[in-house]
């Protein structure tokens, strides 16, 4: 388990990770989501190890991340810019990493470099970024540590191989218990693998929710009330926000679905079905209630 304690850390005048309280439990998917400059990339390299916290504390069960070189044999760290060594290949990065992580499978590296159709003896510099992003997945997934930090991961990749770097996180997770973290700008393109997701804004967390709990507690429902009954009427309801089209009414509710449908039920409507919501259309909701607009913060 990460635990975040009062993490912050500031660059001059600058507060990049503003007092953030957070825990990212075992394999889970925990995607962090936020505008560049809301403090995604600081707060990994917390995580990493690799900047001091300025206050406050990040441990990786109990033990401080900070200059723990034990701890640190852990995770992998893949950052927005990769870095290779000048005029390395592949293989070369292989001696550098199996002599970093012990438990690195050279045999699935290169399987998996002949799938992605990398060439082993080619000079990195000479890759495109996409081409650089899938090696440095490669490199974290064969590495075997047990959580895996991924900044901006996505970005870069093709729709077929954002789609296939997803599947090897899930393989993994379901082989081995990796716990990846990713952070990204793109609510989208977290929706489909994440467990629990936390909008940064300004430093500070403004929402961190575990999606099966958000899914369940608020709905959506589109309907047709009796001629001159107004939405205000459906007493029981929790409402956040009311849509109209012509006669059509769209509610976003809170709540359980069981109770709501039983509220909608007692009202006797012409017509009602409850939708599924994007994650995209539940953070809206979440953080309009918290004075938010998360449209200008992340789409």
């Amino acid at each position: 388990m990460i635990e975040a304690i009062g993490l912050t850390k500031r660059f001059h005048d600058i507060v990049a990770v503003n007092h953030i309280d957070a825990v990212i439990k075992e394999g889970c998917v925990f995607g962090l989501i936020g505008t560049n400059g809301a403090g995604k990339s600081t707060f990994l390299r917390m995580a990493a190890g690799i900047l001091r916290p300025d206050e406050g504390h990040i441990r990786l069960d109990g033990e401080d991340v900070y200059e723990n070189v034990k701890i640190k044999s852990r995770f992998f760290y893949i950052s927005d810019e990769a870095f290779f060594f000048s005029n390395a290949t592949p293989k070369d990065m292989v001696l550098f990493y199996r002599n970093v992580y012990p438990r690195f499978d050279e045999k699935r590296f290169f399987s998996l470099l002949k799938n992605f159709e990398l060439e082993e003896n080619r000079k990195i510099n000479t890759f495109s970024k996409g081409m650089k992003k899938q090696l440095s997945v490669l490199l974290g997934i064969c590495a075997n540590t047990e959580y895996i930090f991924c900044d901006e991961t996505f970005d870069g990749l093709d729709p077929v191989m954002r789609q296939t770097v997803k599947s090897l996180f899930a393989n993994d997770m379901t082989e081995r218990k990796l716990t990846p973290i990713i952070a990204s700008h793109n609510l989208r393109e977290l929706e489909d693998i994440c467990d629990h997701v936390g909008l940064l804004h300004r430093g500070g967390i403004l929402l961190s929710k575990d999606l099966d709990d958000m899914k369940l507690n608020i709905h959506k429902i589109q309907c047709v009330l009796e001629p001159g009954t107004d939405p205000e009427s459906l007493v029981g309801l929790e409402i956040i926000k009311t849509e109209r089209r012509g006669s059509l009414l769209t509610l976003t509710v809170r709540g359980k679905k069981e109770e709501i449908a039983a509220v909608m039920q007692a009202h006797h409507p012409v017509f009602f079905e409850m939708i599924p919501l994007s994650l995209e259309e539940i953070f809206i909701s979440e953080t309009e209630v918290a004075g938010y607009d998360v449209k200008k913060l992340i789409f």
